[in-house]
């Protein structure tokens, strides 16, 4: 079949002509024979996405495999969303980052591409295009940060922000240690170094059969992650030519084994979302219940902060991805392919753990149990999430008074006040934090306790939102209550004093009123951000529930790659 790129290129006509034209800047003749596959790779490499700054070095031996495979590789920037700096959410802007990486790769004369992602959001907006214009495709993950040390100690980059800045709360660390401990933190270029969103979509992604088997937890600095990016572009080029598509690997079977593949590293609830809205995309039927149906029962093996102790270079040197699904591979879906051609299991076998302090045998897991558990009931009629592997076990079953805040701001200004009326057995409940609501959802379900608790030595309780959580925080936490407060969903009308009741092993999540009576208030609508213009006012009147993924519900569903009309 005729390279897809040789639809601008070949032909004597004008606009052949100013196609090729254009395009010869370096480029030698034999790039415009028909023969040669032109690879975009689609870079994410930014200095204000500081975990993805190194991507440029990434893309560079990219695009020597590529030549060396006999394609033409051309650097692609796309948008890049960086977790650490970008307000009010880097959530506002991922299903933007996807549509205009889908459009970048359609209007192009490109036959297939390479997706360098590494900060939470990219990876998923790189799948989330792919997905919808299915051309031959690929992810580089740009791979985790080596491990920084303070005071002797190794330190989880978001995970030890979370413990250290409530240490200062509570008055057991000083702010200036506090301080000293900043330039610490992260030692090299890459992105966090727990098992947070970025190394879980990293891992989803080689779940999905979606790297090249092996790549996903290099550590960003290691040589290795060159060596496969430097395979990959060849492999692109393969992909081309065999015309093996997005389609034809992330299957419903390729969505389960990235169930089991979260339950097993104890990954970031945000791959529920994510997971959810690649799906849909592709038109793949996935289900918020089939996180709790297929990742019940599988063991935590990986024993990573935040649910563990351990690091992401850890992981790698102890025998990677690989090792931990070789422990559960009876559960992950035979069939299902990646983009080598070969099934995911096929790359298991020479799997080896050389550290089992790191990746736990089957026989004596973390926790036998570890899958994301789906909550339903009055206050999340379409469904709530909790990790247990992050939570306190005694607070899994659980009954408690609520304290309600109705925005981010409100609980900043009440939270820490000596009047607040709230102890240990309260159920803190922040609404107005959803999509729609603040608008983007943003990682803020991991509410700071009151100080007053902390200094009486309290350091989890039940907390419930409709927002997210990071991947690198940790607690008994309900998020993504769905429908949202700001959409009419019952956490609007929760009032302080309402009993809550919380029990996952039932799967239950209730606040404990007449039904009558929780139908009769007043939904609280104050605290929701109104929407303005461009990009957010589109978002807020078109974006989904928790539960669909948080996409935009005229994006759903692939488009292929055609394009109909010329450009002159």
């Amino acid at each position: 079949m005729p390279l897809r790129s040789s639809r601008w290129y070949s032909g004597h006509d004008r606009n052949s002509y100013i196609h090729r034209a254009w395009m010869r800047r370096g480029l030698p003749d034999a790039a415009f024979d028909g023969d040669r596959p032109h690879i975009a790779i689609a870079n994410t490499a930014s200095d204000l996405t500081p975990c993805n700054s190194h991507l440029d070095e990434v893309a560079d031996s990219v695009k020597q495999g590529v030549w060396a495979a006999g394609g033409v590789p051309l650097n692609l920037p796309v948008v890049s969303l960086g977790e650490t700096n970008v307000r009010p959410t880097a959530m506002l802007w991922r299903n933007l980052a996807a549509m205009a990486t889908e459009e970048m790769l359609r209007a192009n004369p490109i036959d297939g591409v390479v997706l360098l992602g590494g900060c939470d959001k990219t990876i998923p907006a790189l799948l989330m295009a792919a997905a919808s214009v299915d051309l031959p495709a690929v992810v580089v993950p740009g791979g985790p940060m080596l491990t920084g040390h303070f005071r002797g100690v190794p330190l989880g980059c978001g995970t030890d922000v979370w413990r250290l800045s409530e240490e200062v709360r509570a008055g057991t660390l000083s702010g200036e240690a506090f301080l000293r401990s900043e330039s610490s933190m992260i030692r090299s270029r890459g992105h966090c170094n727990t098992m947070g969103t970025a190394s879980t979509m990293a891992c989803v992604a080689e779940a999905l059969g979606m790297t090249l088997p092996g790549t996903a937890g290099i550590p960003a600095p290691d040589s290795r992650l060159l060596e496969r990016a430097h395979e990959t572009g060849g492999l692109a080029v393969e992909l081309v030519k065999e015309e093996r598509r997005p389609s034809q690997v992330m299957t419903r079977g390729s969505f389960l084994n990235a169930i089991v593949t979260l339950a097993a590293i104890g990954g970031s609830t945000n791959a529920v979302v994510h997971l959810l809205a690649i799906a849909g995309r592709l038109g793949v039927k996935l289900e918020l219940d089939d996180f709790d149906r297929t990742g019940r029962g599988v063991p935590l093996l990986a024993d990573l902060q935040p649910a563990g102790r351990h690091l992401m270079d850890d992981l790698f040197r102890a025998g990677g991805l690989a090792a931990v699904l070789k422990e559960v591979e009876d559960l992950l879906d035979p069939a299902a392919l990646t983009v080598s051609g070969r099934p995911l299991v096929a790359h298991l076998a020479g799997a080896e753990i050389w550290d089992e302090s790191v990746i736990r045998r089957r026989a004596d897991p973390l926790l036998p149990d570890a899958g994301i558990a789906v909550l339903r009931g009055n206050l999340a009629p379409d469904g709530a999430v909790i990790k247990p592997a992050a939570a306190s076990p005694e607070l899994l079953s659980h009954r408690g008074r609520a304290v309600v805040f109705d925005s981010v701001e409100d609980l900043n200004a009440r939270l820490d006040s000596p009047d607040l009326d709230v102890d240990e057995t309260s159920v803190l409940v922040l609404r107005g934090c959803g999509p729609k609501g603040y608008p983007g959802m943003p990682e803020v379900g991991n509410l700071p306790l009151p100080a007053k608790l902390l200094a009486k030595g309290v350091r989890d309780m039940v907390r419930i939102s409709d927002a997210r959580m990071s991947g690198t925080a940790y607690g008994t936490v309900v998020l993504h209550t769905a429908p949202e407060a700001a959409a009419g969903g019952p956490l609007a009308r929760v009032r302080t004093g309402d009993p809550i009741v919380l029990d996952v092993a039932a799967r239950r999540l209730d606040v404990d009123v007449p039904a009558a009576e929780l139908a009769a208030r007043e939904p609280v609508v104050n605290g929701y951000a109104a929407p303005r213009r461009g990009w957010e006012r589109l978002y807020v009147d078109h974006v989904m529930q928790a539960d669909k993924g948080v996409d935009l519900d005229f994006l759903t569903g692939s488009s292929g790659d055609a394009v109909g009309r010329e450009s002159h």
